[in-house]
């Protein structure tokens, strides 16, 4: 074998490993995306970080509707369980979640409210809503209280007083 033929294969080889690379360059990810976002993104959804999903427990008593009083669970994320509208009342707690709101807070102390009766109906909500526990009492004592129930109806039934 000549040292021409040597040279000319060598240069060969050469020239399809450059190509090569020219190629796989092409092809990658920027350096902005850096390595572990592709690695991040070919991971399939099993083991991608997943929203846990929000299960509450509603129990409603003496809202002079009958098929509206008892006790209830909710899923979101996705929606189910038995509520009977299980698909608008988590879009209604997604609204809220999106406004900020805390939904399940007590009305604060000290709070000047309507005295006005909304009914004897009551609620109690518990379980978990955006990743923290809730434990929340409704009434319709007052115009303060009927404000936060009808805040998270369908949550919580349309009550009549």
């Amino acid at each position: 074998m000549s040292r021409r033929s040597s040279l000319t294969r060598t240069a060969a080889r050469t020239a399809a490993f450059a190509a090569s690379l020219a190629a796989v360059a092409a092809f990658a990810p920027t350096a902005a995306a850096g390595p572990l976002d592709l690695a991040w993104t070919a991971l399939p959804p099993l083991f991608q970080e997943q929203k846990a999903q929000d299960r509450l427990t509603v129990t409603v008593v003496d809202t002079n509707i009958t098929r509206a009083d008892g006790t209830y669970e909710l899923k979101c994320g996705p929606s189910g369980g038995t509520h009977p509208e299980a698909g608008s009342a988590c879009a209604r707690l997604d609204e809220l979640a999106g406004e900020g709101s805390d939904p399940f807070a007590p009305v604060p102390e000290g709070q000047m409210c309507t005295m006005q009766m909304g009914g004897p109906a009551t609620a109690r909500v518990t379980g978990t809503w955006q990743g923290r526990s809730v434990d929340a009492t409704f009434s319709r004592k007052n115009g303060c209280e009927i404000t936060r129930w009808q805040n998270l109806v369908p949550v919580l039934p349309a009550a009549r007083g």
